[in-house]
């Protein structure tokens, strides 16, 4: 709500430029009231401008599958720096079921607004459909090389990921080392495990045992803040 106000008054005030700007006579007999107004806009407008963007990019986690909105992780994210007055605007750019391979192929949109921190939670749906390993790798690679090529100022966190045995240990143990190698190799922030002290327990996942509940997500907020608090 906080962002639909904020992006309403910039239409408002758009309509206002384009009515002032047909005479200069009409702004002079401007009341002070409206003066008034059209400097709270003004304000607002470079409010907006002022805040740094936080895209959080990844599956069901991210989206906060099962759950309301406001639920989610990255939601939560939000109302942590409302509360202490940052001036970020998060953005969920989370998509159920995606996969690398998928992240790849939508990114270009999603970086068509500036983005200051990227956070990248994927990879857990190639561990349990048993994609090959390598290209996991290589598609999350070529996600870290395109945002640093559209921005090379943007801050790029990595989500670190583990998978039940199910593919055999090898793959598993593997698939865990994926995400801490490419945190080194590219030089970024690494939340080692995002579902730290929830994986695995009944009472913080929905029935399906993946997702977190709406308790599990404040536990997934932790653990993102402890590594983006330090960037912001």
């Amino acid at each position: 709500m906080r962002i639909f106000l904020k992006f309403s008054y910039f239409f408002v005030f758009l309509g206002m430029i384009s009515c002032g700007n047909s005479t200069s006579k009409k702004t002079e007999e401007q009341s002070p009231n409206e003066l008034k107004a059209k400097t709270e806009i003004e304000n607002e407008i470079s409010e907006i401008s002022s805040e740094k963007t936080i895209l959080f990019f990844g599956n069901s986690l991210t989206a906060g599958y099962g759950l309301d909105t406001k639920e989610s992780f990255p939601s939560l994210i939000q109302d942590r720096l409302d509360s202490l007055e940052l001036k970020y605007t998060v953005i969920n750019a989370g998509l159920s079921g995606e996969t690398t391979a998928g992240g790849k192929n939508r990114l270009s949109w999603v970086l068509k607004q500036k983005v200051d921190i990227f956070v990248l939670e994927l990879g857990a749906n190639d561990g349990l459909r048993g994609i090959p390993l390598d290209e996991t790798r290589n598609n999350l690679q070529t996600i870290i090389d395109a945002v640093r090529e559209k921005n090379s100022e943007t801050k790029i966190i990595l989500a670190g990921m583990q998978i039940p045995p199910n593919m055999g240990q090898e793959y598993t143990k593997e698939f865990r080392t994926i995400f801490p190698d490419l945190a080194k190799k590219n030089n970024l922030q690494l939340i080692p495990f995002l579902l730290d002290g929830v994986a695995g327990n009944p009472d913080l996942n929905l029935p399906d045992g993946i997702h977190p509940t709406a308790e599990g997500q404040k536990i997934v907020r932790e653990n993102v803040w402890v590594i983006l608090e330090g960037l912001l």
